[in-house]
């Protein structure tokens, strides 16, 4: 459940940076700044966080509601 979670802030946080890098926002990198692939990139990567953070909340919250009798 943890590594779901940290791995989903992870993608999270990537996402974001290559979404800004790829739409020119965050023009430090060379390669990656102003290329529209990565900001596609970092959509789908984004997802994927936000899922994998549903996902780990999901099991958190089903294994407390296991734990008090609900």
């Amino acid at each position: 459940m943890w590594a779901r979670g940290i791995v989903g802030i992870v993608c999270l946080l990537a996402g974001l940076v290559w979404i800004g890098q790829g739409t020119n926002l965050i023009s430090n990198s060379k390669l990656m700044s102003g290329h529209g692939q990565y900001t596609l990139l970092g959509i789908v990567v984004l997802v994927i966080g936000l899922a994998l953070i549903v996902w780990a909340a999901h099991i958190r919250k089903a294994r407390i509601g296991e734990g008090t009798g609900s």
